[in-house]
């Protein structure tokens, strides 16, 4: 005959019925919770504090958040840009990005690269002027994506 699985185990013949219903207990714990909180929700609703918020509260406790001040003037700032920089230079280049106080200017070609280079001061004093509050620390403009070509060899 088999030893009972108890002792094959080596676990403590005590212990073993409270471990085996811990977890129905917290589940019962879990179960009661629920239930007076259900009942705390229904005796408080309509009280003070607990209707939903207007969608206008929403949307200025969102926009009073710095990083959102931030994105929006960035996106004001793309959706303008030929404001900023005139016409011709911007069908030719387009804000690519802004972190950490760093606008990154993407130019179509290498020559439009140098001469939005040169123009760096008066980009800053202009963004500056127009976006108030945003920092613009340092002005980056790159070329176009380079493209990599990987060799491959023909037998």
């Amino acid at each position: 005959m088999k030893p009972p699985v108890v002792r094959s185990l080596h676990l403590d013949e005590h212990k073993l019925p409270a471990q085996v219903f811990e977890r129905l207990v917290k589940r019962g714990d879990l179960l009661r919770d629920r239930k007076r909180r259900r009942e705390e929700a229904w005796e408080n609703f309509g009280k003070a504090g607990r209707d939903p918020k207007g969608l206008g509260a929403v949307l200025t406790q969102i926009s009073g958040d710095p990083t959102w001040n931030t994105n929006l003037m960035v996106a004001r700032l793309r959706n303008h840009w030929d404001q900023v920089v005139g016409e011709d230079i911007a069908r030719h280049s387009h804000v690519a990005s802004f972190v950490d106080g760093v606008l990154v200017i993407r130019a179509e070609t290498g020559v439009w690269a140098t001469q939005l280079t040169y123009l760096i001061p008066q980009l800053t004093d202009t963004v500056r002027e127009r976006l108030a509050g945003l920092e613009v620390r340092e002005i980056k403009v790159t070329g176009p994506a380079s493209m990599q070509f990987k060799r491959r060899w023909v037998r």
